[in-house]
């Protein structure tokens, strides 16, 4: 063979490795359920962020068997554990929850409760495992289902959306900053569709927040957005996500994605997706839990693992199983 014909052929498998690397992999994985001694009461629509301060994922309120719930739980990657704090918030389910790095606390705001919808905002600190309300003058409207996600130039907690049905237009299109003592609206030049229930979560690795789902103002979403810490992009996918609204996502270092679980959608709800940074794929896990919406969900830094927790299945069960998603 001459070293021109090595050359082409070298050319020629670097090429087909460069595109074999640029498609979607649907990556071997499976859901395997964890037996932890105890386990948060049954419910759906938890409150459910990783705390990085106490290195636990801490879990509040939702809605259980018999109505909303405003109970504190923290999972250490094996046991969870019910903490009884001096203060706490009304019982709620749909309120949003995320990291602010600034303030070492996690900081969240609004949800449902019974027939009213809230716009209180509480931090948790980890360091003394206590609940803080903060006052403010003037806070975001009521909502339920605003997503809650750290940025990607600051990693302070922000907010966009949210959903109240009192109102005339009720899905929300606003984008919020933690202030550290107010949430402070922004005004950037791109603004995503309205909506409630959708995900939002950092990418770690692409420095950059991915939205997608939810419920608009009468319809499900379909479309994906990225936040860069200035401004929104809407991204347009070779595939898309099913419209869905109330799924669970969480940045999965194993996977180098962000990985996106369930929602109640046309096409059932026990689905399991990744995003590369351009596109869904979706997953065939080995073995997988039951369709559920209303999960919580989060990245337990501390054990390396994705976790998720609680939902109601598509026959109408609250559940209070804790999953773990391994293999990648």
């Amino acid at each position: 063979m001459s070293s021109r014909q090595m050359t082409t052929r070298l050319f020629t498998a670097l090429a087909a490795l460069t595109l074999l690397s640029a498609l979607p992999v649907l990556h071997a994985s499976t859901w395997n359920q964890l037996a932890p001694a105890v386990s948060p009461p049954a419910r759906f629509y938890p409150a459910m962020a990783y705390d990085p301060v106490s290195k636990k994922i801490v879990l509040f309120g939702g809605f259980g068997d018999n109505g909303n719930l405003n109970d504190t739980w923290t999972f250490d990657g094996v046991n969870w554990t019910q903490v009884a704090t001096a203060v706490a918030p009304s019982p709620r389910n749909g309120a949003g929850m995320a990291f602010d790095r600034p303030s070492r606390k996690l900081v969240m705001f609004g949800g449902f409760n019974t027939n009213k919808y809230l716009h209180d905002t509480w931090v948790w600190d980890g360091a003394t495992s206590t609940w803080t309300e903060v006052s403010m003058v003037k806070s975001p409207p009521h909502a339920t289902g605003a997503s809650l996600f750290s940025d990607p130039l600051t990693r302070g907690a922000m907010m966009f959306g949210g959903y109240n049905a009192n109102r005339r237009v009720p899905a929300f299109n606003i984008t919020w900053r933690w202030t550290g003592n107010s949430w402070k609206q922004l005004h950037p030049h791109t603004i995503p569709i309205p909506r409630g229930w959708g995900t939002a979560t950092l990418d770690v690795l692409r420095h950059n927040v991915v939205m997608t789902g939810g419920n608009g103002d009468t319809i499900r979403t379909d479309n994906t957005w990225t936040w860069d810490g200035v401004d929104w992009t809407w991204v347009t996918p070779a595939t898309q996500v099913p419209r869905f609204v109330g799924g669970g996502s969480a940045f999965d270092p194993g996977a180098h994605a962000v990985v996106l679980f369930g929602g109640f959608n046309d096409d059932g709800t026990g689905e399991t997706w990744s995003w590369s940074g351009t596109d869904w794929a979706q997953w065939s896990p080995n073995n997988s839990l039951s369709a559920r919406e209303g999960v919580g969900m989060a990245h337990d830094r501390a054990s390396h693992q994705v976790i998720l927790f609680g939902g109601l299945t598509a026959d109408g069960f609250l559940m209070n199983e804790t999953w773990q998603l391994v293999g990648h």
